[in-house]
């Protein structure tokens, strides 16, 4: 517990001195910090980030990862300008969401190197289902029970970086984190996991909504405000969306 903590720590101390060489950064909200951190003062963008998703799965040597969400204006869904998450896993891989959804991939010679652009199908094969099953609604139970009923697999790692970078390898699926009687607000927070993911998400050709709404036209009133959310491919949100209306 004292090394993972002390390694989120260390993390956050990493990427704040690594985005303090950079200008345009007005300031940063680190998950790890309460609240914003200045940097520049005639910066525009606003950086929001995890510095190590998915830290509880160190010990068991899981693949973990960082996720940001670059702002301009704001920390609403709509003042997202880019997004990018990094997997540290047997191999490290950078993926960087603009105006479509490009991977990268760490060579021997400490660069990153283009691999191929992401695009999701219109209906996958995976299912992610996070959250305490049972503080589950009846309804989200039935909506798990029905995907696996149509032969979706299983794959689920409980590290929201690895478990979403997956499913937009392998084309498609659903990864879930609804409310519950146990957070009825979901656990996942907007500005540094699930705004990032979202806009990930929607610029490879899939969705990301709250249950009924697009998880982009959220406003948070608070750096650590959370929400449930749902990511996947086409086919898949629409059956949230009936199971939610």
């Amino acid at each position: 517990g004292d090394t993972q903590l002390k390694l989120d720590i260390k993390s956050d101390l990493i990427i704040e001195e690594e985005f303090a060489k950079v200008a345009c950064i007005k300031e940063i909200v680190s998950e790890e910090k309460e609240d914003k951190t200045p940097l520049h003062v005639n910066g525009i963008y606003g950086v929001g980030y995890d510095p190590l998703d998915g830290s509880s799965l160190i010990d068991v040597n899981l693949s973990v990862g960082s996720i940001f969400g670059i702002y301009e204006g704001g920390y609403a869904g709509k003042d997202l300008k880019a997004a990018v998450y990094v997997v540290y896993g047997p191999r490290v891989e950078l993926v960087i969401a603009e105006n479509d959804v490009k991977l990268y991939r760490l060579n021997k010679k400490g660069e990153f190197v283009f691999i191929k652009e992401i695009v999701l199908k219109e209906k996958g094969k995976l299912n992610a289902p996070g959250s305490t099953q049972m503080c589950w609604e009846p309804r989200h139970k039935e909506l798990i029970d029905a995907i696996f009923a149509d032969g979706y697999r299983l794959r689920y790692s409980g590290g929201m970086v690895p478990d979403l970078h997956q499913i937009l390898l392998k084309g498609g699926g659903l990864f879930s984190y609804p409310a519950t009687s146990d957070v009825p607000k979901g656990k996942l927070r907007m500005i540094f996991e699930v705004f990032p993911f979202a806009f990930v998400y929607e610029k490879a050709g899939g969705e990301a909504i709250d249950g009924k709404a697009r998880v982009l036209d959220l406003t948070p009133s608070h750096p650590h405000d959370t929400t449930p959310c749902f990511f996947g491919s086409k086919n898949e949100i629409v059956r949230v969306k009936k199971c939610y209306e």
